[in-house]
């Protein structure tokens, strides 16, 4: 049987309806030859003066206030196109050490959460958390980012994954992996992906094509091939999941949601978002026709 294929002419309409100005130029960067200077510009209207990150550019945040969670997610857009642009990332470090714990990681969620609609799950404890510190900590390892930031963070990782790994949820899981795979300590990194692997096989990701809801798959741990979470799963398992992918989509041409969003504007920027997504998904384990240019031998 062969593959089904999304529709790009589709999901284009779709994130032109209803995504904003940074998933519209995502979108022409790896579909139409956009420019990642105009992503770039895009991601750095959500910063603060602070050098945080929000503005809704997690739209379950609908507040102002620079988040972790925003940055994070801000610096994998910018790694998504290649340019952590050092002006807007050096900024952001200051930032990150200036709401940092004592022990070196950053909170989940900060208290000034309550000053904008959220989502419930949104809930200030004010102890460091794994999720974002170590995704956070990871993309600036992948890009080389050298500050004080980086080395304090990686040892809260360190430190928080030797007295946690039990306590991993799935969200914390996807962030670890990210850490894993870009700190420069190889033979540590290794060790902890063997024992965060158990945890993930065991439970926190699910292989099932048809599962709902707001579930971890083996291509969000493995968007691409070559990821370090890829080792877990065979062809079989990936190729299954990317059929079910290619069929979740709607047909207004984006992709659904597994979770409820805080506000029907939340909805229509996460479905686009998520449209992006699924479309380099399916782009970088060859589901999509070539592009112009490209040869498809």
């Amino acid at each position: 049987m062969t593959p089904l294929e999304p529709d790009l002419v589709a999901a284009k309409a779709f994130i032109l309806g209803a995504g904003r100005l940074v998933d519209r130029r995502r979108f022409a960067f790896h579909f139409e030859a956009g420019e990642a200077g105009d992503v770039v510009a895009a991601v750095r209207a959500y910063q603060n003066a602070d050098g945080g990150f929000g503005n809704a550019l997690e739209p379950d945040l609908r507040g102002t206030h620079s988040q972790p969670v925003p940055l994070e997610l801000a610096l994998a857009l910018l790694d998504e196109v290649g340019d952590l642009a050092a002006e807007i990332v050096l900024r952001a470090c200051d930032w990150l050490t200036s709401v940092s714990t004592a022990s070196g990681g950053v909170p989940f969620v900060l208290p000034s959460v309550v000053e904008g609609p959220h989502a419930p799950w949104w809930v200030a404890t004010g102890a460091a958390s794994l999720n974002p510190t170590a995704g956070i900590a990871g993309i600036l390892h992948k890009h080389d980012v050298r500050h004080a930031w980086v080395r304090d963070a990686t040892e809260f990782c360190w430190e928080e994954l030797a007295q946690s790994m039990d306590r991993l949820g799935a969200h914390d899981a996807a962030s670890v992996l990210v850490f894993l795979e870009y700190v420069p300590e190889r033979d540590r990194a290794e060790a902890v992906f063997a024992r965060l692997a158990e945890r993930l096989l065991g439970g926190l990701v699910t292989t099932d094509p048809s599962a709902g809801g707001d579930v971890k798959t083996p291509l969000a741990l493995a968007p691409e091939p070559g990821r370090l979470a890829g080792r877990l799963f065979d062809d079989a398992t990936i190729g299954a999941q990317l059929d079910a992918l290619a069929a979740g989509q709607q047909d207004d041409g984006g992709w659904p949601l597994g979770w409820e969003p805080p506000s029907a504007a939340a909805v229509e920027e996460w479905r686009a978002f998520v449209t992006v997504e699924s479309l380099r998904v399916l782009d970088a384990y060859g589901r999509l026709p070539p592009k112009a240019g490209q040869s498809s031998g």
